[in-house]
């Protein structure tokens, strides 16, 4: 995989939108925080461009994207927040100076898009907090964030849950919204997971929905060499009036059954306030005892 340069004081970091919508105030604390880094922020043309719930038209948000990634100034960009809209862009996006010069691309939700696609690039990106959610995340995701952007060594240790399935494994990072997996599915930007830690989270879904997600997923061999899963927040999901029957934790351990590879649940990533950065693409070494959970790999170049 090819990873991008981590970051010095005085880089120039771009803040763009490439889904729903969002206004110039919204993004005042991550201004701020960029600039208390020692970064240089860029806003994009999309901040405060509207087109009905998009950040203005597709092609207004793929000119801003496509800008930004061939400006050699601008070593990261990060996507000011979800939503909907980036699948509808990215084939509009030429990305083969990522190939050659790679840059931090930083998001997660529906930017699960771009991670899928740069992942079947050799490419790793950043999953982590965005702009639009920063006056709720906690201290410890900024400065995970932070950590990830300058190259410090990442691990992260979480107790563990009874229904882990307790075990190590080691792989690169893939995945993000379980959603957006399951919509790419059969495209260009459908991740191969073989030998690989797999990462979901989700919001706001029926629970029957989670089921046909997974059954998507296992359908298409996502599980069938998975190195590992981590599950992050399953986020306020809804039932019918007739019950499904199984909460999301155990919709995934009934698809998981057959399989003997470790998997945590309530992992810090995903719509969730303690939203740690992840590199998708960087080779991890995933721990699960009894006690804790360790989720560690090296940055520092």
């Amino acid at each position: 995989m090819l990873r991008p340069d981590f970051l010095r004081k005085g880089d120039k970091i771009a803040i763009v939108s490439t889904a729903r919508k969002i206004n110039k105030k919204a993004i005042n604390d991550a201004v701020f925080i960029l600039k208390k880094w020692g970064l240089v922020p860029v806003t994009g043309n999309t901040i405060g461009l509207e087109d009905h719930q998009f950040a203005g038209t597709d092609q207004e948000r793929a000119l801003d994207f496509q800008k930004m990634l061939d400006d050699k100034e601008i070593k990261a960009i990060w996507c000011a927040r979800g939503g909907y809209g980036t699948v509808r862009i990215i084939d509009k996006i030429d990305f083969s100076v990522l190939q050659t010069e790679p840059k931090w691309i930083i998001g997660y939700s529906d930017i699960t898009v771009l991670h899928s696609h740069l992942h079947t690039l050799g490419i790793c990106s950043i999953h982590a907090l965005m702009p639009i959610d920063i006056h709720k995340n906690t201290k410890a995701s900024l400065q995970s964030l932070r950590d990830t952007l300058f190259g410090e060594k990442i691990t992260y240790t979480i107790p563990s849950s009874r229904k882990n399935k307790k075990g190590t494994c080691k792989g690169q990072l893939v995945g993000g919204n379980l959603s957006i997996l399951y919509s790419l599915c059969g495209s260009v930007s459908s991740i191969d997971t073989s030998g690989k830690i797999l990462c979901i989270e989700d919001l706001d879904e029926y629970l029957y929905h989670i089921d046909r997600m997974m059954q998507n997923l296992k359908r298409n061999g996502y599980f069938d060499q998975l190195a590992g899963l981590i599950v992050g927040g399953m986020t306020d999901m809804h039932d019918n009036a007739i019950p499904f029957g199984k909460k999301a934790k155990g919709i995934i351990l009934d698809c998981m059954k057959e399989y003997n590879f470790p998997v945590v649940f309530k992992f810090p990533m995903g719509h969730v306030d303690d939203n740690r950065s992840l590199i998708m693409g960087a080779e991890a070494s995933l721990e699960i005892s009894e006690s804790k959970v360790a989720l560690s790999y090296e940055t520092h170049q």
